[in-house]
């Protein structure tokens, strides 16, 4: 029997010795001190650790060990979520901090397109000391390639001159644009809608008339909204509504521009949402490489709480921490619940089990904004201004950026009527019709209905609405290279088919001459069994390389 004295305080009733790395008190006074007077709950892990970065600018062994201690976690635990998300600067004991600034460079294909590796390769020599350069996968600022950030200064059409100007000048924050605000979005009629449903609304007839619109899910599935919504019809309360705001699909950035012009419209979209599903918590998930919208939505949500507009549904703002997987609609309600971003198994779906395991919708930001219209014009309405939406375009056009355009639009359309036809001195060779996932298609069939379903035949399909151009300085190999890169950084590595299967289709790709049947055989390996999206999308570009360029790629 061992001796119940002070060597054993843990038979005592006393908290257990805990095991691994000893906790610094002063290291948890400075965590206490960054958090704040409030200790953060589970599901409040990644904001905490947002805390402490945006303070010392990276985590500290130290810190973790605090922080574990001061939310009652495992020091494991705290730390596999800290190293699972590529914007926390994980640091070893007596390893030096990172450099004072750090400057990003995205890499993503537009801006691969505009010249991003030259950018990358001058800027190194030329900032100093103090300042590190590194790669950034696309960081939704398509339309103004190339990107660079400068500590959370977004910084479009980037020159080496530019950025080294804004290191110089210490302009390390996107500044906030000018933006419809509150009183401006009522001033127009904003809340009609949902003041309409609440008024005299019946939830199966507003249910109906978004059934009736045709509009589907905008984020890249493009599920019926409609019968989504109809998924929560008896399931327990209290039920969650889950805003999708986390769009990282390379050649995306529509979401962006409808939170940071109109914000109140995707509020009152997801208000609509909530309502219709009888919903108590609306959640908001914000990548975190729009700091600028961080700052807009804390302050709206904020405006609309005091106004009484919002009833009784909370609003919550999170915010993201650097992970494409995290666009998945099961991995953005792990990340919400504070943990690393892995696709759930299914079922349950999120409609049965969610959020916190409660019934959840998750709605895309485009999804959210074309709500209030839908109801406060009618179904018809939608319907007959061709169930428009934004598309997205980059790439080797005059006049990049978000386009309004009816849903079927082809993407000669886009590039001939809305995007200025093709960049001075190009000729137009192909296009990505959904992005990175959607697959890459030749100039020869520019003629196709950018619409849900419509490009299956073709092996494509147009996703989030990501149209980048190519054009014939555009080579077909390193193009599909940089898609197959960005899934390869961006797999969360749970399963074998996407984790080993990206990394080994880069290395078929490599290749002098590219063994097709092997990649055939890959990619339908990839497709059948992976977990998620990402894995079964990740070969799209390859095989679309060998189906339309194969006399290029082969």
């Amino acid at each position: 029997m061992m001796p119940a004295d002070d060597s054993f305080p843990r038979l005592r009733g006393a908290r257990p010795i805990p095991k691994g790395r000893p906790v610094d008190p002063a290291a948890v006074d400075e965590v206490r001190a960054f958090l704040g007077s409030d200790t953060p709950v589970r599901d409040e892990l990644i904001e905490a650790l947002h805390a402490i970065q945006d303070t010392t600018r990276c985590l500290s062994a130290r810190h973790i060990a605090a922080l574990a201690e001061i939310m009652g976690l495992a020091q494991a635990e705290v730390y596999e979520v800290a190293t699972f998300y590529a914007h926390f600067d994980v640091i070893a004991e007596g390893e030096a901090p990172p450099p004072d600034l750090t400057v990003r460079v995205c890499d993503g294909i537009a801006c691969a397109l505009a010249g991003a590796d030259s950018l990358a390769r001058d800027l190194p020599g030329s900032l100093g000391p103090g300042v590190r350069v590194k790669p950034a996968p696309c960081v939704g600022g398509c339309d103004s390639a190339p990107m660079a950030v400068v500590g959370q200064n977004r910084i479009g059409s980037a020159t080496a001159e530019s950025v080294r100007t804004a290191v110089e000048t210490g302009a390390t924050t996107t500044p906030v644009p000018a933006y419809r605000t509150l009183d401006a979005y009522r001033a127009g009629g904003g809340y009609a809608s949902v003041e309409g449903c609440r008024s005299g609304g019946d939830r199966e007839g507003t249910i109906a008339a978004i059934e009736a619109s045709g509009l589907a899910g905008l984020g890249g599935a493009g599920f019926p909204t409609g019968r989504k919504l109809r998924f929560l019809d008896g399931t327990p309360r209290p039920r969650v509504v889950a805003i999708n705001a986390d769009e990282g699909e390379p050649g995306t950035f529509k979401d962006r521009h409808c939170l940071e012009t109109d914000p109140h419209r995707v509020l009152e979209g997801a208000l609509i949402s909530a309502w219709a599903v009888d919903a108590d918590d609306v959640w908001i998930y914000l990548r975190d490489e729009y700091p600028h919208i961080r700052a807009i939505l804390t302050t709206e949500i904020a405006a609309l709480a005091a106004s009484g507009l919002a009833r009784d549904i909370r609003l919550h703002l999170r915010r993201g921490a650097g992970a494409y997987i995290c666009g998945e609609e099961s991995a953005i309600l792990e990340s919400l619940e504070g943990k690393r971003g892995l696709p759930r198994n299914r079922p349950p779906y999120p409609a049965q089990a969610g959020l916190f395991g409660r019934p959840t919708l998750i709605q895309n930001v485009e999804t959210a904004w074309w709500l209030p219209e839908i109801i406060g014009r009618g179904a018809q309405a939608f319907r007959d201004a061709g169930r428009p939406r934004f598309y997205s375009v980059s790439g080797r056009v005059a006049e990049p950026g978000v386009k309004l355009a009816p849903s079927g639009v082809t993407a000669r359309q886009l590039i001939d009527d809305h995007a200025g036809g093709l960049a001075a001195g190009h000729t137009f060779k192909g296009y990505l019709p959904g992005g990175a996932s959607g697959g890459i298609l030749p100039a020869a069939e520019a003629d196709q209905p950018l619409d849900f379903g419509a490009l299956d035949s073709l092996g494509c399909f147009v996703g989030s609405a990501a149209i980048v151009v190519l054009s014939d300085a555009d080579a077909l190999r390193p193009v599909a290279r940089n898609l197959l890169i960005f899934f390869a950084e961006e797999s969360c590595g749970q399963c074998t088919p996407c984790r080993l299967g990206c990394e080994k289709m880069i290395d078929l790709i490599d290749a002098p001459t590219w063994d097709r049947p092997l990649i055939e055989e890959l990619s339908q390996a990839m497709a059948d069994a992976s977990i998620c999206g990402l894995g079964q999308a990740a070969p799209n570009p390859v095989f679309c390389a060998l189906r339309f360029f194969a006399d290029e790629v082969t």
